[in-house]
């Protein structure tokens, strides 16, 4: 076991500098992650063999550095007519070292576990909560599904019970796939403007014109985006088609003397302060980044994120339901200095 945890230790430490590995947008679906496991018990309940059995986790990323995972496993092992089974519970945090393509954490876990020892004519059998600590690997194999290998030391606090002794340690090693409910949606691809044809020469010189009078000034204004024509509830990935955006990149480049564009990011009151201001600035970025994709020069935009800050609407509505629809314009995204271009006659 000594030598799993220092493998699976160093292959976290030599994927987190691998320089291959991809930097990717955090994915904020659910995931089930069934796995195998083998288990020891430190010979403390009757038998000295170790023992296998199975998992089953829900998991979700809260933000780039933590993953949540619920579930439970069962293991067994029989030895010399004595048959033990162990059954867990557990709420798991995962510290992610990084979230490129391989993903190197630390565990934390807590919960309860029920211990069973049958033998000819006696049972024992006792349920505690326990707390552990771990090391592990994720590896993605496609845009959905990811390997998982962690080990895991558990400590359960026992008190009086059937076996004599009030604590005992069980070390799980555990390899399984975790499979997300929903893929990251994809920015739409740039497209590059054909090259203009050269103009054709004439063989007689052409009448010269008097030069056009100069174009009015353009008027440029702060526009505001519905956060909910933009973006799914919770979420800071662009929907896949923003024919918005796209008019306000066409603005942008058609006046390239028009700089310093603040996009500025709301979101509701909804959630923490700190994860309200994290997400608005996802958004603006998300918003910065699709500008740039369409050809505006990236010197000239800056996104913050301004979290709940100045809310457009005040809502006391009861039902989550109705309150989240109520809040609606409070996350939005605001573009300070233009909309679209207004020429003055």
């Amino acid at each position: 076991m000594k030598k799993i945890a220092f493998a699976i230790a160093l292959i976290g430490t030599s994927c987190s500098t691998a320089a291959l590995a991809q930097n990717l947008d955090l994915n904020p679906s659910w995931y089930v992650a069934p796995s195998v496991n083998y288990t020891n018990s430190d010979n403390r309940f009757g038998v000295t063999k170790d023992g296998q059995g199975l998992g089953l986790r829900f998991g979700k990323a809260l933000d780039q550095d933590w993953d949540l995972q619920l579930g439970g496993s069962t293991a067994r092992t029989k030895q010399s007519g004595n048959t033990y089974r162990q059954n867990m519970l557990s709420v798991d945090g995962l510290y992610m070292l990084t979230r490129d393509t391989i993903r190197p954490f630390l565990l934390v876990s807590g919960g309860a576990q029920a211990d069973k020892l049958s033998k000819t004519n006696l049972n024992k059998s006792t349920t505690s909560p326990f707390i552990g600590a771990g090391v592990g690997v994720q590896a993605n194999l496609t845009e959905q599904l990811a390997l998982q290998a962690d080990i895991r030391r558990n400590r359960a606090f026992m008190g009086n019970n059937d076996f004599g002794f009030n604590r005992s340690y069980t070390t799980y090693f555990s390899v399984g796939l975790n499979y997300l409910f929903d893929k990251v949606a994809k920015p739409a691809p740039v497209v590059k403007a054909e090259p203009t044809p050269a103009p054709v020469v004439q063989s007689e010189p052409a009448p010269v014109t008097p030069p056009p009078p100069p174009a009015p000034v353009p008027k440029f204004e702060k526009y505001t985006l519905s956060s909910t024509e933009l973006f799914a509830f919770d979420s800071a990935v662009l929907a896949t088609t923003q024919p918005k955006l796209d008019e306000i990149a066409k603005a942008l480049k058609e006046s390239p003397s028009v700089s310093n564009v603040v996009i500025s990011g709301f979101t509701d009151r909804l959630g923490s302060d700190k994860y309200n201001l994290t997400l608005s600035e996802k958004r603006a970025n998300a918003v910065r980044d699709y500008l740039v994709n369409s050809g505006v020069a990236a010197t000239r935009l800056n996104a913050v994120g301004k979290g709940e800050a100045n809310p457009v609407v005040t809502c006391t509505n009861k039902k989550r339901t109705d309150l989240i629809k109520c809040l609606e314009p409070n996350r939005r995204v605001e573009i300070e200095q233009m909309t679209f271009e207004r020429r003055v006659n």
